[in-house]
């Protein structure tokens, strides 16, 4: 009998992800008929040691997605250097002593979704929301060197805007602006983040991490004041690329 050899993601409320169509199309193309990747579904973060338990031998790399990007730090034996300054997992590589190592793949599929669309006059940036994903969309920014500011509800210092402190000024201060948050995701495609959209211009980069409405309300209301617009499908696909070369090396 040939051994299954399993992959999947780790998250809540996934029923939607991108990621399993993902790699089951790179399967069937690669035609690894005894490769699989699954869903677990997890209510707490707390059922992770269950999951690696029950699979160890047979699972070999596994996808971290909201809510457990952070949460999962306090499983993983080892960790990149690189996620270890961002703070935040989304990849795991079971070794082959069994141990978990954590890498973050995000930063590699947001520079490299983002660099191309790039204007030489950005130099700075909002971020949407302060949350995990927010974590490698910083660390590129750095790399960058563009400069950065948050936005969030419920800002807690001097480095983050409230929504209501976005003023004309701001925005022309803040070429890029990124969407950290979920807010527009399908199916509640029908709202976007409260950002004064009557200041946006043709100067403007919107950024949606969002791949599902391809283009959300945040994308649709920026690229009618004629800014340059993406979504995340692309940064989702070349973090899953770099994944996989992580776990097959």
């Amino acid at each position: 009998m040939v051994k299954k050899i399993r992959f999947g993601l780790i998250g809540k409320n996934i029923s939607y992800s991108f990621s399993r169509k993902y790699f089951d199309k790179k399967f069937s193309e690669l035609k690894l008929n005894n490769y699989t990747y699954d869903n677990f579904d997890l209510e707490e973060i707390d059922e992770f040691p269950a999951v690696i338990g029950e699979n160890l031998g047979s699972i070999q790399g596994l996808n971290v997605t909201i809510p457990y990007k952070l949460e999962v730090f306090k499983y993983i034996d080892e960790i990149d250097d690189d996620a270890l300054v961002i703070g935040a997992v989304n990849t795991i590589k079971i070794l082959d002593n069994g141990q978990l190592k954590g890498f973050n793949t995000d930063v590699y599929g947001f520079e490299h979704s983002l660099k191309p669309l790039l204007k030489k006059h950005v130099k700075s940036a909002l971020i949407l929301g302060t949350g995990g994903a927010s974590k490698a969309v910083t660390f590129v920014l750095n790399k960058l060197n563009i400069a950065y500011k948050y936005v969030s509800r419920n800002p807690k210092n001097n480095e983050t805007y409230s929504y209501d402190e976005l003023t004309e000024n701001v925005m022309m201060d803040h070429h890029l602006i990124i969407n950290c948050t979920p807010i527009g995701t399908h199916p509640n495609s029908d709202v976007s983040p409260k950002i004064p959209y009557q200041y946006v211009t043709d100067k403007h980069f919107l950024f949606d991490l969002i791949y599902n409405p391809s283009e959300t309300l945040f994308l649709s209301k920026g690229k009618e004041k004629g800014a340059i617009v993406k979504n995340g499908l692309q940064m989702l696909e070349l973090q899953a690329d770099k994944a996989w070369e992580i776990w097959t090396t």
